[in-house]
């Protein structure tokens, strides 16, 4: 008996990254190895007065419902993180807090979203955008943007890619998978082509804010288009700049309306976030903010490594970035020159097997061509994987 499966869910697949850290931990298992590239989170732990504000709160029994959008607490924090780095304002009803900013980005588009609307989503993107677009019965459209121009879409894309059906652009800077981060300048000039439709809806992912070390102070969104802040969701979180991947913790700031229908999505799927990690996010937001530059300075260091070993690499090119913790190296020549591989998922398997090493290809974040590497890990490990790949691609 073949039991029914929907059409919604069969529309979507797997997470790529999550299938790329779990087949590496299976060979790690079976005795191969391997080094996972693949894993989209810092190597650091949670810093200590986060924990303790956790232990806290389970020592004083904090460990009952919360109301369904966040303790009022965590709200004004996030409140206060918007002014202080963003210089956004809100008030409590334009917060939400969830269990992770995958689960806000997935309350924001079931809310809004429906058959017949399209999302622009600039590529490379991070995998999951296209498949929540999906499970909401609308249609993701990309915008290419490679290497030739530094992974940033242009005005002129955009306004090609926009039409009386979008519904909504999903936008994130710094980058996952590639780490660039866009300048107050650029973001202003796609502004400029968003004022003409004013049936978009902006939803900015800035989880790697803090990850950064460009020339220029970090500009989100709303911040640069003043003009678009009735529209524009702003998304954060604590799991990549603080280290809690874990303790799943997301937040946004949009319009009273759509936050509205987002808390209501939240209440029928999961209802309040962790209460014992929504005391964490507290100390996270409020407390000594000394781990953001420390985590950030560290990840500079080995992103000026990886890309310098990256670039000599045969048939492999790689761009430098401002933020995040990934490179995401142009491979196609490396492609070429590799008897039976043709394109990067086939790439991605010759190295975990011949090297391993495993990358995620660059297929699942919409651009063939390239594979994306974390490098989250220790300098030694670095150093070993590139070594492989120096010895792999010859």
């Amino acid at each position: 008996m073949i039991l029914p499966i929907s059409e919604r869910v069969k529309r979507i697949k797997p997470s790529p990254t999550i299938a790329v850290t779990m087949r590496a931990a299976e060979l790690k298992a079976a005795g191969h190895d391997v080094i996972g590239l693949g894993a989209g989170e810092p190597d650091f732990d949670t810093p200590e007065h986060i924990k303790q504000a956790a232990i806290q709160a389970i020592q004083d029994g904090f460990t009952k419902y919360t109301a369904v959008d966040g303790i009022v607490e965590l709200k004004k924090a996030v409140i206060e993180k918007f002014r202080r780095d963003n210089e956004l304002e809100y008030h409590l009803d334009q917060i939400l807090v969830s269990t992770g900013a995958k689960q806000t980005i997935f309350n924001l588009c079931q809310a809004v979203l429906g058959a017949g609307d399209e999302v622009v989503i600039p590529a490379p993107y991070w995998v999951s955008y296209p498949d929540i677009v999906l499970l909401c019965d609308a249609t993701p459209v990309s915008v290419f943007a490679g290497a030739e121009q530094g992974f940033k879409i242009t005005p002129e894309q955009l306004a090609q890619a926009l039409n009386s059906k979008t519904r909504m652009l999903i936008f994130n800077t710094p980058s996952n998978p590639t780490g660039v981060v866009y300048s107050r300048r650029e973001l202003i000039a796609l502004g400029e082509i968003l004022n003409n439709f004013p049936n978009v809806i902006i939803a900015t992912d800035d989880m790697y804010e803090h990850i950064y070390w460009g020339k220029e102070p970090f500009v989100s969104f709303a911040q640069a288009c003043p003009q678009l802040y009735s529209r524009t969701v702003t998304i954060n979180g604590v799991s990549k700049c603080y280290a809690m991947t874990g303790w799943r913790i997301g937040y946004c700031g949009g319009p009273e309306a759509i936050v509205k229908a987002m808390k209501k999505v939240q209440s029928q799927s999961t209802s309040n976030p962790c209460s014992i990690s929504q005391k964490a996010a507290v100390a996270a937001l409020t407390g000594d903010q000394s781990c953001l530059g420390l985590m950030a300075g560290a990840f500079k260091e080995r992103h000026d490594f990886v890309v310098n070993s990256l670039n000599n690499v045969n048939g492999v090119t790689c761009l430098p970035s401002d933020g995040a913790f990934y490179a995401f190296p142009d491979v196609r020549e490396a492609i070429e020159n590799t008897p039976g591989v043709e394109d990067d998922m086939q790439l991605a398997e010759h190295l975990l097997m011949e090297a391993g090493l495993a990358f995620v290809p660059g297929s699942a974040f919409g651009a063939p061509g390239y594979l994306r590497l974390s490098y989250a890990l220790d300098f030694k490990t670095l150093s070993d994987a590139m070594e492989r790949l120096k010895q792999c691609l010859g």
